[in-house]
């Protein structure tokens, strides 16, 4: 682990909190709906990545919380508590008479986060209540559960805007927190409107005139999340909310991966183990499945682009040492280097991707000085590596002198709609292979499906193993511009042989032709992984 930069030191205790609200605000991302048994998936996946408490929901305001909570109690947690969430009680209701209260206490959760109006416009405007009754409505509800034996946390929402309204209510709304017993005072960046320097002046500015404990909540409106997380941090805050990957309403919330390996990497808070830490990538994505959202292949830390590079000027140095282009070992975080190879690689970036693939090229200059040459002239007409390993693994292999196992004489495709109105696609291939001509037909959903059944039928006659290959993914690019004021086609096929999964690249002017490029060349490199090339 590299050395902290920054000054904060803590052991991994109840001197700092890691809290994750992905089941309760990363659940308000658009497109997200969990079902219970998400939920309880997404829980043991946080627990295992090392949070120290897991917001579950809303109990008696929303009945998959109140479900969620109900079938939680068998789950044996490791490393976190649980945590209901929900409202003080309302204006002239007593806390052991609100039901909404009792909800919480039902959901036999140790740990209660109140959400507290902390703001003076909001009190007034959409509570509808008095500056004073707001405040009793916190003590008495704080009180009330602690009474309980429950540990309580209060979110002051829309803090940092009424601080900036009203700096006097918003102090008394976190003393009053305090006074009736509550463990921390978030302080919500409800809007996400705050600056680093605006959450250190504030942070710094409550915990003189307080004392209390303070923890930071941010949205990510001005993309700042992460950045006012630390911020608050490094001002004295010892309670930090994300949410996995950033989910959240709006742009997001801070994300817990990257503020996690922040806190971790560059100011030594020690948040999980090292174990947990590097398994940061594998869960980021496994939760990204389950919420059936597509992975940011940019996001810090987490993301496979996120030690990717594509100058030749930095895979040169890399090739000497791997530090001085990566801010950290990117094994520490679960995730690996890639060089991707672009019509701007050089030298060292070709031999570099060769290393990564198995293929040693640091003594063969001729083969180095091909490739690289190809590449150029290939993504010159509309090809693109990054996303193609296989396709170009295969044109190292085919400039180190080993050839191909067949030869394609031709195909063609049918798509036809018959009477019945139903459309169907045939398609013929003819191949050359061990001496022998093969002729083989194959029919589809549609031209591609049925190229790719005609072209395995044929093959796999020689080759059975191949008849295991299945083509899992497809995916189509209109390049405009790259030949003039033609368009060409870019295509991607993903391919499997169910122990491993590659991807090739078929570029043209017609989309049959790019996609049986790629076909052809995903077939290719399944006899390589089958010990056949």
């Amino acid at each position: 682990m590299p050395e902290p930069e920054g000054r904060v030191s803590m052991p991994r205790n109840d001197a700092f909190h890691l809290y994750d609200t992905t089941l309760r605000d990363g659940a308000q991302r658009e497109g997200i709906s969990y079902s219970v048994t998400d939920k309880l998936a997404v829980a043991a996946l946080l627990d295992e990545f090392g949070v120290d408490f897991i917001e579950g929901g809303w109990p008696g305001a929303m009945p998959k919380d109140t479900e969620f909570f109900e079938r939680a109690r068998s789950m044996k947690f490791k490393n976190a508590q649980l945590v209901a969430f929900g409202a003080t009680r309302k204006a002239g209701t007593s806390a052991n008479e609100d039901p909404q209260v009792q909800a919480l206490v039902n959901s036999e959760a140790p740990v209660i986060t109140l959400v507290a109006k902390s703001d003076l416009r909001h009190v007034e405007q959409a509570l509808k209540t008095t500056a004073e009754e707001n405040l009793a409505m916190v003590r008495d509800t704080v009180d009330y559960l602690v009474g309980l034996g429950r540990r309580v946390f209060v979110d002051l929402e829309h803090f940092f805007d009424g601080y900036k309204f009203d700096p006097d209510y918003a102090l008394a709304v976190v003393r009053a927190s305090m006074e009736a017993g509550a463990d921390v005072a978030v302080l919500c960046d409800t809007n996400g409107g705050m600056l680093p320097s605006g959450i250190t002046r504030i942070v710094t500015d409550v915990l003189a005139a307080t004392g209390a404990r303070i923890g930071i909540h941010c949205q990510d409106d001005t993309a700042c999340a992460v950045a006012n997380s630390i911020a608050a941090v490094e001002a004295g805050a010892t309670h930090v909310q994300c949410t996995a990957n950033g989910y959240g309403e709006r742009t997001g919330n801070a994300d817990l991966f990257a503020v996690t390996a922040n806190l971790q990497l560059k100011l030594g808070i020690e948040c999980v183990s090292p174990e947990s830490l590097a398994s940061m990538y594998k869960i980021s994505h496994t939760i990204a499945e389950i919420a059936n959202i597509t992975p940011d292949t940019h996001q810090a830390y987490a993301g496979v682009s996120s030690f990717a590079h594509k100058a030749g000027l930095h895979a040169s140095a890399l090739r000497i040492n791997a530090e001085l282009y990566n801010h950290i070992d990117p094994k520490i975080v679960g995730n690996i280097q890639r060089v991707l190879v672009t019509e701007m690689a050089g030298r060292a970036s070709v031999e570099l991707k060769g290393k990564e693939l198995g293929l040693d090229l640091s003594g063969d200059s001729e083969v180095l000085s091909g490739v690289i040459d190809r590449v150029k002239d290939l993504e010159a007409r509309g090809w693109s590596f990054e996303s193609a390993d296989a396709s170009f693994e295969l044109l190292v292999r085919e400039k180190q002198g080993q050839g191909r196992r067949f030869e394609v004489e031709s195909w063609r495709t049918i798509v036809e709609q018959r009477e019945d109105g139903v459309v169907a696609s045939e398609a013929t291939v003819k191949v050359h292979a061990n001496g022998e001509r093969i002729v083989a037909t194959g029919e589809g959903n549609g031209p591609v499906n049925a190229l790719d059944n005609a072209l395995r039928s044929a093959v796999s006659q020689i080759y059975p193993d191949l008849v295991n290959l299945k083509l899992t993914d497809y995916k189509v690019r209109i390049l405009e511009g790259v030949k003039g004021t033609d368009a060409v086609t870019r295509v991607l096929v993903e391919t499997t042989n169910g122990q491993r999964e590659w991807t090739t690249i078929g570029v043209h002017e017609n989309v049959i032709a790019a996609s049986w490029q790629a076909l052809d060349d995903a077939v290719h490199f399944g006899m390589i992984q089958n010990g056949e090339g």
